[in-house]
């Protein structure tokens, strides 16, 4: 029994290792192939100056707002328009866009939402309310949607959409870069990062045939305005909580063009403050990630649990030593390819075990709250499961 167990614990590693050898000479090959808008060749103006409409939804963020919006006013595409929506806020957000928009009555339109209909969330419903405003007043060629906590570098919008209307792209998402405030948001935020390629292989968005690759970033999410007609735009997405997701699976699966590129520090956010901001801030979207569905939920962290916790176990047995020192190494990899793409500290790897033990109970919390509460509170408003659920069903 007990050399039986130890067959299982020692094939058991060596899988894992394999696992995570494939993930890292698949990410090595692939990852470079992702274009940097910062390097020299990307340094272009789009042909034929097309439109775009930059729509930023804003609810109580008053500590946000005035530097996201003064880093619009500064790009320096020449053919944009900018819209600011204040949802419901209860602080100073709706006089700070009043008092740009004064000043910059050109380039920036302030819009006011004080109520929210039913079946909406209420990030959907004012990226809807202001897309539907820019179309009929502005009718641009595309549409920026961002999240007014995002600082852009002023070159950040000219070469994103010259790179767009160079590859015919129907969607481009332009990767942020994390602003790490402290170890425990590296900690996390690269950790993240690593188990995206899990989830996603960015360098194969730009396949069509790859259906499960697709990629949506609420930092910087941008359409052609004829795309995001055609698919149904947010309001085929009304009660969707990871909104961004949800629009990149959209429009992966209707066949439209996507495409992705990175640019550090084009596109820059500070995620939340601290370990605890992280993980709280997941609080309602984790569960949203895994569709309401307990069971993928479960496997889910049963898979974290194998593949990223219990390397850090088998160190500690002759057996499996070896193998675990390989997946470790190989994990190590991962983190140096993806800082190349984040700027975030490869050495964080140190804290590898560590980080998946927090996201797991990250995971599980996000569910037990759920489905004690019986559905999600956001900016203030109470959503039933069974209508999230509902809503999100067309997705899966």
């Amino acid at each position: 029994m007990l050399l039986s167990l130890h067959s299982i614990l020692t094939a058991l590693s060596w899988l894992i290792a394999l696992a995570w050898l494939w993930k890292a000479v698949t990410s090595a090959i692939g990852l470079p192939r992702i274009p940097d808008l910062t390097a020299p060749e990307h340094n272009r103006t789009p042909a034929n100056n097309p439109s775009i409409t930059v729509i930023v939804p804003a609810c109580n963020e008053e500590k946000n707002i005035d530097a996201c919006l003064n880093s619009l006013l500064q790009q320096d595409c020449t053919n944009l328009h900018i819209i600011a929506v204040d949802d419901r806020s209860t602080d100073d957000t709706g006089s700070t866009i009043n008092a740009l928009a004064g000043q910059h009555p050109n380039k920036l339109t302030a819009l006011r939402i004080t109520e929210l209909p039913p079946g909406w969330l209420g990030k959907t419903h004012a990226m809807a309310f202001a897309a539907r405003h820019a179309i009929s007043l502005h009718q641009p060629g595309y549409l920026l949607f961002t999240d007014a906590d995002i600082l852009f570098h002023p070159s950040a919008i000219r070469l994103a959409l010259a790179h767009t209307v160079a590859t015919q792209a129907d969607h481009f998402v332009l990767l942020p870069t994390a602003i790490v405030k402290s170890a425990g948001e590296g900690m996390l935020l690269s950790y993240l990062q690593v188990m995206g390629l899990w989830a996603v292989r960015l360098w194969r968005v730009s396949d069509p045939k790859a259906l499960r690759d697709a990629v949506g970033v609420g930092a910087f999410n941008l359409l052609r305005t004829p795309v995001y007609q055609q698919f149904g735009g947010y309001e085929a997405l009304r009660m969707e909580i990871v909104e961004d997701v949800a629009l990149g699976t959209r429009i992966k699966r209707q066949r439209f063009r996507q495409r992705i590129a990175s640019g550090p520090g084009l596109v820059s956010v500070h995620w939340a403050r601290g370990v605890s901001g992280i993980l709280n801030g997941m609080t309602k979207n984790f569960f949203a990630i895994f569709r309401y569905n307990p069971t993928v939920v479960i496997l889910s962290c049963l898979w974290i649990t194998v593949f990223c916790i219990a390397p850090a176990v088998f160190l500690a047995l002759p057996n499996t030593r070896t193998a675990a020192i390989l997946t470790l190494a190989f994990v190590a990899l991962l983190y140096v390819l993806s800082s190349r793409k984040s700027r975030v500290s490869p050495w964080y790897a140190v804290l590898f075990p560590v980080s998946a033990a927090l996201i797991v109970s990250s995971i599980f919390r996000s569910m037990l709250t759920t489905l004690k509460q019986g559905g999600v509170t956001w900016r203030g408003t109470f959503y039933p499961l069974s209508e999230l659920r509902k809503n999100t069903s067309s997705l899966r």
